[in-house]
């Protein structure tokens, strides 16, 4: 089971995803606060108004999320010698900085090095506060697919990141939730590719916090509620890193892929002046 957040002939639909066809939830617009696991899995499905994927715009997979919570430094190879850290890099982005899963990613003039961060996103389906990490799975509704745009110019203005993570319509999800038990992510690749050239890839195996261990411990200090995003981290290949180092620019084209799960692509656009 997979869900996706839509727009058709001006209005915005929640629906399940069925081969190339979205069925619509009845009463439902999109992943929110007050979508609960078991209140998608109730709804009524209004097959006789089903739609062709290819006829609808999809939107981001949380696009209200009440908190967005972001993991630094969580596979092996990207983190160094630091992958000995026993609590997690947390950060925040904020609902403003979400599009959908093939909108632009819009360049801030301000702003010279704009970087790309293949994750894994956890979109949480239940309410919860400290949360045992052996019920970590029941409060998950499923996953999707992001890109952490980062503007490291920015980030490294000074020791905290947010200045560098916030900047609005930079950060695609999608393109569906995939519920866990449609897929099997322990071992899944995940890849970055940019203008045809592979940037990222390694797979889920690398992560040093598990996503069981990154709900446990976030929900220790703030409740977890339905449609929330956590961003599991990012592998090595990010541009600040390279060298030469490699930024995004205008025109080009970035696509994430997690196995299971799914694919975004997105075209870099500069911000209109």
């Amino acid at each position: 089971m997979a869900y996706a957040n839509y727009r058709y002939k001006g209005h915005n639909y929640l629906g399940e995803v069925h081969g190339d066809y979205l069925i619509p939830l009845a009463g439902l617009t999109d992943i929110g606060p007050e979508t609960s696991a078991d209140l998608l899995a109730s709804a009524a499905r209004l097959t006789e108004s089903r739609v062709p994927l290819s006829e609808v715009t999809l939107r981001a997979a949380s696009p209200r999320a009440c908190k967005i919570l972001c993991v630094g430094l969580n596979y092996k190879d990207h983190a160094d010698d630091t992958s000995t850290a026993t609590f997690p890099v947390l950060f925040p982005k904020y609902t403003s900085t979400l599009i959908g899963p093939a909108d632009d990613i819009i360049l801030p003039p301000k702003s010279t090095q704009v970087d790309f961060e293949g994750e894994l996103a956890v979109i949480i389906g239940k309410t919860g506060r400290r949360i045992a990490e052996h019920n970590a799975m029941e409060h998950i509704l499923g996953y999707c697919v992001s890109n952490d745009v980062t503007m490291r110019d920015f980030q490294n203005k000074s020791h905290q990141w947010l200045q560098g993570k916030i900047w609005d319509n930079t950060t695609p999800l999608g393109p569906h939730i995939v519920a866990p038990a449609e897929t099997d992510i322990s071992k899944a690749g995940i890849s970055t590719t940019l203008n045809g050239e592979v940037v990222q890839k390694s797979d889920l195996t690398h992560l040093i916090f598990s996503i069981p261990t990154l709900i446990a411990t976030i929900s220790e200090f703030t409740t977890l509620e339905p449609g929330d995003v956590i961003l599991t981290g990012t592998p090595a290949g990010v541009g600040y890193r390279r060298d030469p180092q490699l930024f995004l620019k205008d025109g080009d084209s970035v696509t994430v892929t997690v196995e299971g799960v799914g694919s975004i692509t997105n075209t870099v656009r500069a911000e209109a002046t």
